[in-house]
């Protein structure tokens, strides 16, 4: 049941009879008010009934508990800082402005992004919904026109009435059940903690996306990086085979030197298609990501193949207990708990007796002039002799339900537990990730470091195993299994220096970073909003400028609001 702020149930039920009777009164007969003096009571009872007298029943959501760390596992790391940081546009540390316009296209383009906007609008479109379920639930007019037919050998007919008689009627019909379990309060707030969430599963999916999309970019600088070494080599062992074969032509050397060279540098040209298809497939991937076609991206990604972003030395991670208040996913988990706990509410509510008012005025009239025995028509059905009403309480109480009351409730709250389950699953996922993240990052940095030095050491025994072939020192396996040896130490090193941003891009995106970037702006692109607003009402629900109200960002949900947002009709 909704509170009121500064306005005393009197008042407001008074404000409710007086609305009520004018809307009656405006049917237009001058003693409708006069004669209507009941329902006005009837409501006035209601209002006192709904303001005043009815409870929840059901628990209140509170907010659940959930394991977790004092500090991570790396804290005490040189390249690791425990402290608060920015992670509003965590991408801006790459010092990468391909980057950071790719990001601003997705954010404005993306297809997934959009649904979630767009479910947005639907969860607040269910909340007024709600809302407007603890008002009377049917309020509705009606007009009619029958003909009616008896058999001459019925009972009852031989007293010389009517057979054949036409009936006009026209009035209202309301009837409202008392929200005095609280069930549809309980759905009001169910609906109102889906909506907060909603919109968390934005911010979540705003996470994702700038996460893939750097993540995407650095794969492809990777590949571009793996190509450029895999030509290199190509070019190197090329020479190799031009060596051999000036050898073998001076008879120095078998023509097995000259097979086993080329060998290698057709296993190395091999791995070029393979390593472009990769490439190709990453730009698909990114061109979807920004709501483009698959296609060529050398618009966005320039011309010429660029360099692995470079990280930061350091990262600031803050402590655990930060993912509670940052991740939108784990915002999302208790807001869905918290849903799902109102819906216990609306099932137990279903245990107790059901209090309604129903009202029925309208005006009706027989044409018993068929017959040509006189009485009324259709002109009598406005005069105030044709009046009827009804009007009064009801009570049902499903008493015998066969337990399937009882079994609702039970499947509502199990449903609950596996959601407060689901919320400590969430936010032991999140820290998982962030340690994954950061011992990937910390640990692909020494991995490349060594792989500097190994690679250092592969092309100096490339070197010396070139000058001593042509100086007959040594066959060629020495110089084929140097020249094997340094492909796949440099190959090793690309992949490895494209570790370490990735597991950063991975470290941010852990900690929940980037969705901030929508604030302030609308959830639904401007396009959107035009295309809907000439299908359908949507009234002030399709936000043009500014996003949605302030009051939809996610609260605290152990916090429960005693003014929800009103609808709108």
């Amino acid at each position: 049941m909704r509170s009121t702020s500064g306005l005393s149930a009197r008042t407001t039920a008074e404000c409710r009879r007086q609305t009520i009777t004018r809307a009656f009164c405006r049917l237009g007969h001058p003693r409708l008010s006069s004669a209507m003096r009941f329902v006005p009571a009837l409501m006035l009872l209601a209002s006192t009934l709904g303001v005043a007298g009815c409870t929840a029943v059901g628990p209140d959501f509170t907010k659940p508990s959930a394991p977790v760390a004092a500090n991570w596992s790396e804290k005490d790391h040189p390249k690791v800082k425990s402290e608060s940081g920015d992670y509003s546009q965590w991408w801006t540390v790459f010092e990468d402005e391909v980057l950071n316009n790719l990001i601003r296209i997705a954010y404005e383009n993306n297809p997934d992004l959009q649904i979630a906007g767009l479910r947005i609008l639907e969860a607040r479109a269910q909340l007024g919904i709600a809302l407007g379920n603890q008002f009377p639930q049917k309020q509705q007019g009606n007009a009619a026109y029958t003909y009616t037919r008896n058999s001459e050998n019925a009972a009852n007919t031989a007293g010389g009435g009517d057979l054949r008689y036409g009936a006009y009627n026209y009035g209202i019909d309301a009837s409202w059940e008392i929200d005095f379990w609280g069930k549809y309060k309980r759905g009001v707030e169910s609906a109102d903690a889906s909506l907060t969430a909603s919109v968390a599963d934005y911010d979540s999916a705003l996470v994702s996306l700038a996460g893939n999309v750097a993540s995407t970019y650095v794969q492809i600088r990777t590949y571009e990086e793996r190509l450029k070494v895999a030509r290199e080599n190509v070019e190197i062992q090329k020479e190799s085979l031009r060596l051999t074969e000036v050898r073998y032509r001076n008879g120095a050397v078998t023509e097995l030197d000259v097979q086993q060279a080329r060998t290698l540098l057709y296993d190395t040209q091999a791995q070029i298609p393979s390593l472009e298809i990769s490439l190709q497939q990453s730009m698909n991937s990114l061109a979807v990501l920004l709501g483009m076609p698959p296609g060529d991206l050398a618009g966005l990604l320039g011309d010429e193949p660029g360099t692995i972003p470079t990280p930061p030395a350091e990262v600031v991670l803050g402590i655990p207990a930060e993912l509670l208040r940052r991740r939108p996913d784990i915002r999302s988990a208790e807001l869905q708990a918290a849903a799902q706990c109102a819906q216990i509410g609306v099932a137990k509510a279903e245990l107790f007796p059901r209090i309604s008012l129903l009202g029925s005025f309208g005006f009706l009239a027989s044409d018993s002039r068929l017959t040509r025995t006189g009485g009324s028509g259709f002109t009598d059905l406005f005069t105030w002799s044709s009046y009827t009403m009804t009007t009064g309480p009801t009570i049902e109480w499903p008493i015998l339900n066969y337990g399937r009351i009882t079994n609702n409730v039970r499947v509502q709250d199990a449903r609950f537990e596996q959601l407060m389950v689901t919320y400590r699953n969430t936010v032991l996922g999140a820290a998982k990730e962030v340690e994954d993240a950061l011992v990937g990052f910390l640990r692909s940095q020494d991995k490349t470091a060594l792989l500097e030095e190994s690679v250092k050491a592969a092309k100096r025994a490339v070197d010396l195993a070139m000058l001593q072939y042509r100086e007959g020192a040594v066959d060629f396996t020495t110089v084929l299994n140097s020249q094997q040896s340094l492909v796949q130490e440099q190959d090793s090193l690309t992949q490895s220096r494209g570790a370490v941003p990735t597991n950063l891009v991975a470290l941010y995106k852990g900690l929940g970073g980037g969705w901030e970037l929508r604030a302030g702006k609308d959830f639904v692109p401007a396009e959107t909003v035009r295309v809907m607003r000439e299908r359908t009402n949507w009234g002030d629900l399709l936000p043009v400028k500014g996003g949605l109200p302030a009051d939809l960002e996610p609260p605290p949900p152990s916090n429960v609001r005693e003014l929800p947002r009103p609808p709108d009709w």
